[in-house]
């Protein structure tokens, strides 16, 4: 695997057939995160975009009380800000998994990769 890129909230690094990113933080404000993930492919991690059918993971980790987050929203804003940067469109998802679950700090992770 490829070394993280980026400073601040948001890291990624390319993976076999795809790309994995974090993001330090929770807010209930979905809609937070489209822009501040956009902004961070535009900037810091330029990839191209891939065709085909891609699985997505996404996994929200949290201290503390759950949050009161629907993760279909966020899932939504994230795969968008996704689209353009690891995949054309939204809908060459195929598969979409959503965890949320304790962890040791407020963050969010998303993988995704192209199916062979």
């Amino acid at each position: 695997m490829n070394a993280w890129t980026g400073r601040g909230k948001v890291r990624a690094r390319e993976i076999a057939g795809g790309a994995e990113f974090a993001i330090d933080g929770i807010t209930t404000q979905a809609r937070y995160y489209k822009p501040l993930v956009y902004e961070f492919f535009r900037k810091e991690f330029q990839i191209r975009p891939r065709w085909g059918e891609f699985e997505v993971e996404l996994t929200m980790e949290y201290v503390g009380e759950v949050p009161s987050l629907d993760l279909d929203n966020l899932a939504k804003a994230l795969l968008d800000a996704l689209k353009g940067h690891v995949f054309f469109d939204d809908s060459q998802i195929a598969r979409l998994l959503c965890e949320r679950k304790s962890g040791e700090r407020d963050r969010i992770t998303v993988r995704a990769v192209r199916r062979d």
